[in-house]
């Protein structure tokens, strides 16, 4: 059984994909315990963006378990949007927090509004009420007023804002690079250790 931390993580249909699945994977590999939820548009950005294919609904946690567990010693456990018994969905499940990477517009309005029209609006929702750590990781361009009015909204109960904007200071050579820099970034956020990028001023090698 893990025994690190036990974090929701929701992937939605916003471009950027591989930022969630490289979130669960890292913290797979840490060892840490990751409730998954993912929309359906982000299943869509899966096939669009990764190749990811899966027929069946009853499938994809199969799916999942096998694309993103590997060998590591974290658990990883996959929710329907429509199933409120994932314990992270109730304020009394001592969750460490949760990050939704990518996080899409459209439910970043619904966090903002306090709509929990869906298992990861609710669980977002109990994060902000029990005054547990929310990140937010948007990538979206432009932003109109209306999406930085919700993330200022958000902002100011206490959630981060973690915006995909990859530093380049690091001098990214590969796509993994950029990748890696916004998921240490977040996982910052978490007090999560992790040597996926060199930090400005570390001169070791």
């Amino acid at each position: 059984m893990s025994s690190g931390k036990k974090l929701a993580v929701g992937i939605t249909g916003a471009s950027g994909a591989i930022y969630g699945v490289r979130l669960v994977q890292e913290l797979l590999k840490g060892g840490h315990t990751v409730h998954l939820m993912v929309t359906e548009a982000g299943w869509q950005v899966f096939h669009d963006e990764l190749d990811w294919s899966v027929e069946a609904p009853e499938d994809r946690e199969a799916f999942l378990q096998d694309k993103l567990r590997g060998d590591s010693s974290g658990e990883l456990f996959y929710w329907h949007q429509r199933n409120f018994n994932c314990p992270a969905a109730s304020g009394s499940y001592r969750s460490d927090g949760m990050v939704i990477m990518p996080c899409s517009m459209g439910t970043l309005s619904g966090i903002a509004h306090g709509a929990s029209g869906n298992l990861m609006e609710r669980v977002a929702d109990v994060m902000l009420k029990e005054g547990r750590k929310l990140i937010i990781v948007p990538r979206e361009t432009p932003l109109n007023a209306i999406h930085l009015e919700n993330m200022l909204t958000l902002s100011r109960i206490g959630a981060r804002i973690v915006p995909a904007m990859p530093g380049f200071y690091q001098r990214p050579q590969t796509l993994d690079d950029i990748v890696n820099f916004v998921v240490g970034k977040t996982l910052d956020q978490l007090d999560i250790p992790h040597t996926l990028f060199r930090r400005w001023g570390d001169t070791s090698e």
